[in-house]
């Protein structure tokens, strides 16, 4: 097989994309490289078609190796273990801008594995590893509506930086990752210290012509060696009655959608399911056809739901479109631990407790960037009962995901331990979920730092915002509605999901899924605005509850 490269100069160096050398047995394998940093990224597929799957059955799993920065492992056991936090959330970095970009009907699970093989300590890899796994798959045989890529850009000294250094990141007054296709951007993740929203947006606009180079040089690369798209398994079966259900149900859950309470809607909705199922035993006994059913069903729901908001304004528990729920705040809710609070907005509460400890219960990290020590540490738990449900208690990516937006939200107003030597750990225990648990436990987190004396420069607050369209002729925007404080509910119908954290003066930590392509810089204006009178009326109610730190506790240590 002939070796094919593709390169794009970047400051002094190249970034080089190259095919055909290594990983020829996968689907597709690209090696990536730019200076001291490279990656390679392999994507395969199973051989098992499965008909019917109503999700992508894909997987992330990038993997550092000490060797890529000249080290061996620390500890007793000289082989990489289970998977760092780090590596766990640049697999959910590459995970969620591709996800989407993938074929349902194509009905065979996909695993994509970024391994980097080359550290500098000068260049994050992340980025590599999210431009090389879209183009190992671009130029593999699976279908992909791709390519994609990602850019970081940080803030300095009133300049935008494409892609810094991790010393420049540290000078940086806000540090963003954002990943997209040609067509716009699809995904937001980063932190700030209390920047405005115009910067934000200013961000959001340069990283997008980087995105669009490397989209670019991936799609030489396919022309060079892409392989024919292996056909999709899409269902030639349609639902049978499908007018005739459609028209029996809507009327049903009209009434069922709109019941006051998460609990109460679910359990109304469920037995409009069970009559209809009812009615139509005989047809539904078929197991293509419940498949087929299910998602009419949900269909109906995501078309009530979203014509309500854009018709009447009238969200699914009766709020306007930037109506925040109910807030209530309360601290020092245990009696041993030394800081507490719970915060409770709607039917999402978060029990937030802090610990101060000594410089020695710092957590120390050890990886290819380096060994380092980390003073402020945020774990976020995420029970199944708090969504009314049984399962195992762990520790996934979802935790992993939240707690870090969390902690890097409260991060720039902790004080340098210079001033303040404490070890201190936050862990928010969700204790009820319907809508943003992270932005509760960044809010709860802040009340009980608070609590537990810690002299934070200045409250944080989260709000998670989303985002309802229409097109409208040639306008794909032409109606849109953006809300405040959304639900589940909200989440799983809407087109965007961000959320925006931050002080009374700027941001400080703010995460987006975009479901549809290149939304417009109006739309995302008016949605940060909208966010910052939501962040000010939740930072006014916490405020009236602790506003200074309390004494220390005496059960901390001295």
């Amino acid at each position: 097989m002939a070796i094919n490269r593709v390169t794009y100069k970047i400051g002094n160096d190249e970034l080089i994309l190259e095919a055909g050398k290594l990983g020829k047995q996968a689907n597709g394998c690209v090696y990536a490289q730019y200076a001291g940093a490279a990656i390679v990224a392999t994507v395969c597929c199973s051989s098992e078609v499965k008909e019917g799957l109503d999700f992508v059955p894909v997987t992330v799993e990038y993997n550092e190796k000490y060797y890529a920065a000249g080290k061996i492992p620390g500890g007793f056991i000289k082989r990489e273990g289970r998977p760092k936090d780090k590596e766990i959330l640049v697999s959910r970095l590459i995970d969620r801008p591709m996800r989407p970009l993938f074929e349902v009907s194509f009905g065979r699970e996909i695993q994509i594995v970024p391994t980097c093989v080359s550290s500098d300590g000068i260049n994050p890899p992340d980025i590599l590893a999210v431009v090389a796994s879209s183009a190992a798959v671009s130029i593999s045989d699976i279908p992909f509506h791709g390519p994609v890529a990602a850019a970081r850009v940080a803030y300095i000294d009133g300049e935008y930086v494409i892609n810094p250094t991790f010393q420049q990141q540290e000078k940086a007054e806000l540090e963003i990752v954002v990943a997209g296709t040609k067509d716009g951007f699809t995904m937001v993740e980063g932190g700030a210290n209390e920047v405005s929203e115009d910067v934000m947006l200013g961000a959001l606009e340069k990283a997008q012509g980087f995105i669009t180079a490397m989209c670019e040089l991936q799609e030489k690369l396919v022309a060079l060696c892409g392989k024919e798209k292996l056909p999709l398994a899409p269902l030639n079966v349609e639902l049978e009655n499908k007018d005739a259900i459609i028209a029996e149900a809507t009327p049903l859950l009209e009434k069922a959608c709109f019941q006051d309470g998460k609990m109460n809607r679910g359990k109304a909705i469920s037995e409009v399911k069970k009559q209809i199922v009812a009615n139509h035993a005989e047809q539904l006994a078929d197991e293509i056809q419940k498949k087929l059913f299910d998602q009419c069903f949900d269909d109906i729901q995501y078309n009530l739901l979203r014509k309500s908001i854009l018709d009447k304004g009238l969200r699914i528990d009766g709020r306007k479109c930037d109506e925040i729920r109910p807030i209530t705040c309360e601290v020092n809710v245990l009696p041993r631990p030394h800081g507490s609070a719970l915060f409770t907005r709607g039917e999402t509460q978060s029990l937030a407790v802090t610990t101060l400890g000594t410089a020695l219960d710092a957590q120390v990290l050890d990886d290819i960037d380096g060994e380092r020590s980390e003073n402020f540490i945020l774990h976020y738990n995420f029970p199944p009962y708090s969504v009314g449900e049984t399962g195992r208690l762990t520790t996934g990516r979802r935790e992993i995901g939240h707690g870090n937006l969390a902690r890097r939200s409260l991060a720039p107003m902790i004080p340098p331990i210079s001033e303040f030597p404490y070890t201190i750990r936050v862990v928010s225990e969700i204790m009820e979920s319907n809508g943003s648990s992270s932005q509760a436990s960044t809010c709860g987190g802040c009340l009980s730092l608070l609590a537990a004396g810690v002299p934070m420069k200045k409250m944080v607050a989260g709000i998670a915002m989303g985002l309802i369209t229409e097109p409208e002729g040639d306008n794909p925007y032409g109606r849109y509605k953006i809300l405040s404080d959304i639900l589940g509910e909200e989440d799983h119908l809407g087109d965007m999901d961000f959320k925006v954290a931050g002080t009374k003066d700027g941001i400080t930590g703010f995460q987006m899924d975009i479901k549809i392509a290149g939304v417009t810089t109006e739309i995302m204006k008016n949605a940060l605005a909208q966010a910052k009178a939501g962040r000010l009326h939740i930072l006014s109610i916490m405020e009236k509850c602790i506003d200074k730190p309390q004494p220390i506790s005496p059960f901390a240590p001295k």
